[in-house]
């Protein structure tokens, strides 16, 4: 008390001030807190139409709608992996800018229940919001948004025809993106009532190219020969080796690693053709390939079809020994 009154100070330290306080929370905080990894699939998806690969005809005719900030109904289709999602994300962010993508977005992909009461309900009730407000960049904002519809060939047709109305009653705020792999599962009114693009298969050599540049960014050292031949040379060695344990575990660690069963089918034909055996063989093995693809195509489990087709490969190499 007495040090008090004099106006002598009782502690040698400095007081810890509000924003001192602060500054050291941010920076011990700053120092703990690591960047989240990104997968390279999300970290090195095209983020405007320009990036997208091998879809010369879609991105100009693209390109020409985004210079008047305008887009009409659109209904991309075309195989598994060539660009639809990424295209239409793409062209989405470069219509909206980094704020406003999220607020005039609304996509659902194959996790989400695409009924016709989801369409009457969360569909129809984000196409009736009416939208206004500028970019902060100063580049024209267009007055609606966009509902991007994944595997849209899976949808009911009564949700189908929900969803033609809906198209027609909002057309003035909502644009609608319908992505599906087979066009023919798409009702007419629904497609006459958008622009039709077509994704072409992207050829070996531009996947190629692009998974090296990948590499390169990141640093992995990694030849031409690897890119993807070695995964389908194990696959085949483990059917040729006799052993179902072996072929099974091969099969286990390529669906864990990610690769995608339809790409692995695809190449594994090309390596049997090619292969030195008998048209009989090849022809059973074709024959199951071509089933294990439509089966994959319906949502079959990667896993077992996987199974199913390696030993039905490894029963054909058996009779060559």
């Amino acid at each position: 008390m007495q040090a008090f009154l004099k106006g002598t100070s009782i502690s040698t330290k400095p007081p810890l001030t509000k924003d001192r306080g602060v500054a050291a929370s941010a920076g011990s905080s700053g120092e703990n807190k690591k960047a989240k990894p990104v997968p390279w699939v999300e970290k090195y998806r095209p983020k405007c139409v320009d990036e997208v690969a091998f879809q010369e005809e879609v991105v100009a005719v693209l390109k020409k709608s985004l210079e008047g900030a305008d887009l009409p109904n659109l209904l991309f289709y075309g195989p598994p992996g060539t660009g639809k999602t990424s295209t239409i994300l793409a062209a989405a962010r470069e219509l909206f800018g980094p704020e406003l993508f999220r607020l005039r977005v609304l996509e659902l992909n194959a996790s989400d229940e695409r009924g016709i009461q989801v369409v009457r309900e969360k569909v129809k009730n984000f196409a009736q919001l009416t939208v206004s407000g500028s970019r902060s960049d100063g580049k024209p904002c267009p007055p609606f948004k966009i509902v991007i519809l994944d595997e849209a060939d899976s949808m009911t047709s009564a949700a189908q025809a929900a969803l033609r109305r809906t198209m027609e009653k909002e057309s003035k705020t909502t644009r609608f993106c319908l992505i599906c792999n087979y066009v023919s599962r798409i009702i007419e009114p629904l497609t006459s009532r958008c622009s039709k693009f077509r994704f072409k298969p992207l050829s070996d050599k531009i996947q190629q190219q692009r998974l090296l540049d990948i590499a390169k960014k990141e640093n992995v050292k990694i030849s031409d020969e690897v890119i993807p031949a070695e995964k389908i040379d194990g696959v085949f060695a483990a059917c040729q080796s006799g052993s179902f344990d072996k072929l099974e575990a091969v099969v286990k660690d390529l669906i864990d690693e990610g690769h995608a069963a339809t790409q692995l089918v695809n190449q594994l034909h090309d390596v049997v053709v090619e292969n030195n055996l008998s048209d009989k063989q090849k022809s059973i093995i074709t024959e199951k390939l071509a089933e294990v693809d439509k089966c994959l195509a319906d949502g079959a489990d990667e896993h077992l079809q996987l199974i199913s087709l390696c030993a039905t490969v490894m029963q054909q190499l058996s009779q060559n020994c």
